[in-house]
């Protein structure tokens, strides 16, 4: 064979393995944070942030032996503590544990006045901003699909703007994030992160983020059936293709933990 056609053949091929090599799928394992303090007794944290509880560390390091047969070629986190401190326990018993990289773009959603108030207090104002009389009407109605993730987050950031009980006199500063505001950055975020796994080849990605941050992707990405918070450590699996679309595959999967227990 003529040798300037030898090296046009190996060219081409080269040319088709890097292609196919740049539009593998890549498999994001976006997972919400272990369980804190301010989870346990049921106060806001959206940007506020604190520390896992022994349950949280315990959570982490059990999804982190379940995924252990899992090839991640990346990990990532929001920059909140709870999220980096989740990550960086998953990867502890990893014997090739991969830099964490952070992003703000991955953080909860910003509840403003809200942020370190209770629960009760925060979800119970959003409610009578939408008609209903408490976050327990306001919850039931959401399970019922009475109402959406958009306008339950809106709530808060409509109650936000008139002031909290528990800060009377202290005005908002509009930190508070509406819907499309935090949709927005978590979508170009999430895309951002998958784009550049698809540059390395494809592959899987850890993702530690938040519980309503997850959800209102879901949303974004077209699911309509979570009626419901997701846990903590759950694992939802989302593909994206070579062709740029996202794919979802398991929501809020506590299998992974299971199996690390």
């Amino acid at each position: 064979m003529n040798a300037k056609i030898k090296v046009l053949i190996i060219m081409l091929l080269t040319m088709f393995s890097v292609t196919e090599c740049l539009a593998a799928d890549v498999y994001l394992y976006l997972t919400r944070h272990g369980k804190t303090m301010f989870n346990t007794v049921h106060r806001a944290q959206g940007w506020a942030d604190t520390p896992l509880t022994s349950e949280g560390v315990e959570g982490a390091q059990k999804l982190g032996r379940g995924v252990q047969s899992v090839k991640f070629i990346a990990a990532w986190s929001s920059d909140a503590g709870r999220a980096r401190e989740t990550a960086q326990l998953v990867m502890q018993g990893w014997k090739k544990p991969l830099p964490l990289q952070e992003s703000r773009g991955l953080r909860e959603i910003n509840f403003g006045l809200f942020e370190g108030d209770l629960d009760e207090n925060m979800w119970g104002a959003a409610a009578k901003q939408v008609g209903y009389p408490s976050q327990a009407a306001l919850m039931t109605a959401f399970s019922d699909r009475k109402i959406d993730l958009d306008q339950m987050i809106d709530a808060i950031k409509s109650a936000e703007a008139q002031g909290t009980e528990a800060l009377k006199g202290i005005k908002s500063t509009g930190a508070a994030e509406s819907y499309r505001q935090a949709a927005t950055r978590l979508t170009r975020t999430i895309t951002d992160i998958a784009q550049q796994a698809q540059r390395q080849g494809g592959g899987n990605v850890l993702v530690v983020s938040h519980g309503l941050a997850i959800m209102v992707l879901l949303k974004e990405l077209g699911e309509t059936s979570v009626n419901h918070g997701l846990s903590n450590a759950g694992v939802t699996k989302i593909r994206y293709t070579d062709a740029g679309k996202f794919v979802i595959e398991s929501i809020d999967d506590l299998s992974y933990v299971q199996n690390g227990s």
